[in-house]
């Protein structure tokens, strides 16, 4: 029988929290019924919330795999797959700074995997153009400023993306070019950037409209220079976070929160391939990432991603932050999806049926994936 009628939990839509029926039929949300229609597979859920399946703008990897220069659309897909049994059904596999060849074979192996990998919903490029004098843990010999040759590259890629966010520094990119990438439909995020409130300020003029890991590897919010995090939280632009208690505190979550506008800060994992396996370390650009203590870092102590599911930011949103329900879980799906304007986030009919089921404790029991059962990943808890 193709038609699910979920029961016994509230429905958090993108916006608001309703109780009712969840009706699905082919894959697809059909409606939010008061009443139960008669006909159709039930499966009553011991309470808890059912919401859209999250999506995340920032996943350097998972399943052991990193996006690199040896990238196909099938590295995209085991990244993808990765990711949906921890509750993030639709992403943006992210490349760290790396060679103009190594990022012109991403970009191919993205308009490769467009039109067949389930969950991927574009590209983002974490550099290589950054300010060299914030790289974290990006390999410093990769970063570089824009060119007219990178800037052809990202153009014409995009007309093959769904979605492709850029990120780098004002150091890096003048205005103008930043003008031209926004003009392609690119989606331009300033990040791991040294720069002053005016130059911030320019770049957002110029059509920048993000700002990547708000508080990481960026000149910080100080009394007379309001620097990068000042600009952020004082322009109407969207602000990614990674929220694990180890990027940022909860009190300067907090603080952020109640500067920005609503509905300006948005989650991400920015996860890293031990994602969704076991692994105790991995290799990045010839350099040791170990994994300890919830945390990822290079030798030297440099932190390197997040060790984190989205399904675990939005539980430390609720329980440790302190931020309603909706609001958490709407910076981890309706929120990063209409940043990219993408058919997900949301139940609503005529939607893909990618949902996720939490217990009232906000673990992740239960996931959806066009209304088949997805095992879920214990670790995303």
């Amino acid at each position: 029988m193709d038609r699910l009628i979920l029961t016994g939990a509230r429905i958090f839509d993108g916006t608001r929290l309703r109780h009712g029926a969840l009706i699905l039929d082919h894959g697809q949300i059909a409606d939010i019924a008061e009443t139960p229609p008669a006909e159709g597979r039930r499966i009553r859920l011991p309470g808890g919330t059912i919401a859209p399946g999250l999506v995340d703008l920032q996943v350097n990897g998972g399943g052991g795999t990193m996006l690199d220069g040896t990238t196909t659309a099938d590295t995209i897909a085991r990244v993808c797959a990765a990711h949906a049994p921890t509750g993030t059904t639709g992403l943006l596999p992210t490349l760290i700074s790396d060679s103009a060849a190594a990022t012109r074979s991403v970009l191919a192996a993205g308009i490769a995997a467009a039109p067949r990998v389930p969950g991927f919903l574009g590209l983002h490029l974490e550099g290589p153009h950054l300010d060299p004098t914030r790289p974290g843990c990006h390999p410093p010999e990769a970063i570089r400023p824009l060119t007219e040759d990178d800037i052809e590259t990202l153009c014409e890629a995009k007309t093959g993306l769904p979605a492709l966010i850029v990120t780098l520094a004002p150091a890096a990119a003048t205005p103008a070019q930043i003008a031209r990438l926004v003009e392609a439909g690119i989606i331009v995020s300033l990040g791991h950037a040294n720069c002053t409130l005016a130059e911030a300020e320019a770049a957002f003029a110029a059509g920048a409209s993000m700002v990547t890991h708000l508080f990481n590897a960026m000149s910080p919010l100080g009394s007379r220079e309001p620097g990068l995090v000042g600009a952020a939280l004082t322009h109407p632009v969207a602000c990614g976070l990674i929220a694990d208690g180890v990027h940022v505190h909860p009190s300067t979550i907090r603080a952020a929160l109640a500067a920005k506008r609503e509905g300006a800060v948005f989650l991400v994992s920015d996860a890293m391939a031990v994602a969704g396996t076991g692994l105790s370390e991995f290799t990045l650009a010839g350099r040791r990432i170990l994994r300890a203590d919830d945390a990822l870092r290079l030798e030297d102590g440099t932190l390197a991603g997040g060790d984190l599911s989205l399904v675990q930011a939005v539980r430390y949103m609720i329980r440790t932050v302190g931020v309603a329900p909706e609001t958490a879980l709407a910076m981890a799906s309706s929120l990063p999806a209409r940043l990219i304007g993408a058919q997900v986030g949301r139940i609503a009919p005529g939607l893909p049926a990618d949902l996720v089921h939490f217990d009232d404790d906000w673990k992740l029991t239960r996931v959806w994936r066009r209304g088949a059962p997805v095992q879920t990943n214990s670790s995303a808890e």
